[in-house]
């Protein structure tokens, strides 16, 4: 059972969708994320794209971001990050959209501190995904925005600046930015 990692809510256990189709973000590469944005978190608007079980929001939620929009297509996954949202009293801090990630980008009030795409590795999104959000210009100026691949794809291509590479075990994480 995944459990948040740091901040107010440290140690609480989370419920995952009961699912095979989700891949939770290891804690490790949870960890490491939050190193990474430890000074950018604190009252952030941060957007959790293929939210999966939720962790990397409610993570950022437990770590002083103001405010998470989640977005999902599975039914299981929204309804296991709502039990936990309402578990950990952050309702009033999130938005909950049950749409397949594309179509929802465009309906969205940006731009975010940060944002977090983290699709099924197999099925090509995530190039598309992080165009679009380049198009859309949901990434505020000077914000960060991380891709999470497995160690066989290339990073995504955008116009976005890619800052670093990271390995974690299978998965890769990208890490991206605006200019300031």
């Amino acid at each position: 059972m995944p459990r948040i990692i740091g901040g107010k809510h440290r140690g609480r256990p989370l419920i995952a969708p009961d699912s095979e189709e989700v891949r939770p973000t290891s804690s490790k590469l949870r960890e490491a994320l939050f190193n990474i944005v430890q000074t950018d978190i604190d009252g952030a608007h941060l957007l959790d794209l293929f939210a999966g079980s939720g962790a990397i929001g409610l993570e950022a939620l437990s770590r002083g971001a103001a405010h998470v929009t989640f977005i999902e297509k599975r039914r299981a996954s929204l309804d296991a990050i709502r039990k936990n949202c309402e578990k950990l009293g952050e309702m009033a801090h999130v938005t909950l959209i049950a749409k397949e990630a594309l179509q929802a980008l465009s309906s969205l009030e940006g731009p975010f501190d940060l944002i977090y795409i983290d699709p099924p590795y197999a099925e090509g999104l995530a190039e598309p995904t992080l165009q679009e959000i380049d198009r859309l210009l949901l990434l505020k100026k000077g914000g960060r925005l991380f891709v999470e691949t497995d160690s066989f794809q290339e990073p995504p291509l955008t116009h976005l600046t890619l800052c670093k590479k990271r390995v974690y075990g299978k998965s890769v994480l990208h890490e991206y930015q605006t200019g300031s």
